[in-house]
């Protein structure tokens, strides 16, 4: 050990030297050579803890339905949050129309508070005229003011053709489309396929999130239906749309279906760079990795900073609300309160945790404020023109 005199002498001496000198304190910080900080996170600025509510941030894949979910808008405004809420096709739910038209009452209610991104039905999808019925659509969407179009996995697992045939989101038929938004500078925010774990038994998921939605959703639980495509396949149609529409700018949620690895995305990053991802509901499984892989975790961060973005997926039905039986405004609002705090003590300290989703402790990340402003605030602002600044 060092003693007091002779440290000082070697600050003087390194200073004069015009070295720079860090001091390290002895803060738990992951140790080993999976759990060891890069050099890197040894110098910069950090937020702390107690910066959450100071620091501006966008949840930039939500979806508000109903009034009930005005509770998470009045909860984002104290927490100084702004949020994309995001309509989505489906065959069964809520019309299109009828969620576009409460997105835009939310806009109006709630200004620099509230933006959102708008869909396009498969209705039609068989008819020939069902490309400009779209396009036409999507064209009074922008007009009232939506800033992204999304996708949705029914692409691949319920859409058919008129031979009963599955429908991918490579078919031919989307190419029109694709290209109007890729022509007019609109990001396609896309969830294709599942994640990996749909494919295996409810025991052998890794996060608790994905058991829970896969047992209350059998109908898109993909161990259940062997004669669906492998999750494998499910990327390659994927792929295969971003290779024919290079000018597509495309934001695949839920870290593109490649929420397993940090270092397969990586890869797909590396051959689209118009392909940004969001983490909506899928930072567990960033923390699943951290348990055993801290710093490929971290180095991602690092590495694709301009192409993450944060998103939680939150809704007054997401399972975590309905298991717990959560009802009320005020415990909805309490529940986003913990999640969005819960993921700051995550990306910003460097502390030793444990969350519902994920079995064990894992160390968290404690990014470079920088990296943070860019996850939170700044990359929505660059892949979503439009969201509220």
């Amino acid at each position: 050990m060092i003693k007091g005199t002779s440290m000082l002498k070697m600050i003087t001496r390194l200073t004069c030297l015009g070295l720079p000198v860090i001091l390290l304190s002895s803060q738990d910080y992951p140790q080993k050579k999976t759990n060891k900080l890069p050099n890197d996170v040894l110098g910069g600025q950090y937020y702390t803890f107690d910066d959450f509510k100071k620091v501006k941030k966008i949840d930039s894949h939500v979806h508000l339905t109903e009034d009930i979910d005005t509770a998470f808008i009045n909860q984002a405004k104290a927490d100084n949050f702004r949020m994309l809420t995001i309509n989505v096709y489906s065959s069964s739910g809520t019309p299109i129309e009828e969620q576009q038209d409460y997105a835009i009452k939310l806009v109006k209610a709630y200004p620099g508070l509230v933006a959102y991104a708008t869909t396009f039905s498969l209705k039609n999808y068989n008819e020939p005229g069902w490309q400009s019925e779209v396009i036409a659509y999507l064209r009074n969407s922008f007009a009232k003011g939506a800033v992204a179009v999304k996708v949705w996995k029914n692409v691949g697992m319920q859409l058919r053709d008129k031979n009963n045939k599955l429908v991918f989101v490579d078919n031919a038929r989307f190419d029109t489309i694709f290209n109007y938004l890729a022509i007019n500078h609109i990001p396609l925010i896309g969830h294709l396929g599942e994640h990996k774990n749909s494919w295996l038994p409810l025991d052998k998921m890794t996060v608790k999130g994905n058991r829970d939605y896969a047992a209350a959703h059998s109908e898109e639980y993909m161990y259940l239906h062997p004669d669906r495509p492998s999750y494998e396949y499910y990327l390659k149609v994927r792929d295969h749309m971003l290779d024919k529409n290079p000018k597509l700018q495309f934001i695949g949620a839920h870290l593109g279906a490649l929420e397993w690895s940090v270092a397969e995305l990586g890869k797909t990053l590396d051959k689209y760079p118009n392909m940004a991802v969001d983490m909506a509901e899928r930072v567990s499984h960033l923390q699943y990795q951290a348990k055993t892989n801290w710093q490929g975790v971290h180095d991602f961060f690092i590495k694709y900073q301009d192409r993450i973005l944060y998103g939680t997926d939150m809704r007054h039905d997401a399972m975590d609300i309905v298991n717990e039986h959560i009802t009320t405004p005020e415990g909805l609002r309490k529940h986003a309160h913990e999640v969005w705090l819960r993921h700051w003590r995550f990306f910003t300290t460097n502390q030793k945790m444990r969350v519902p989703k994920v079995e064990g402790e894992f160390y968290g990340l404690k990014l470079p404020r920088t990296v943070v402003d860019k996850i939170y605030y700044k990359n929505a602002q660059k892949w979503i023109p439009g969201v509220p600044k």
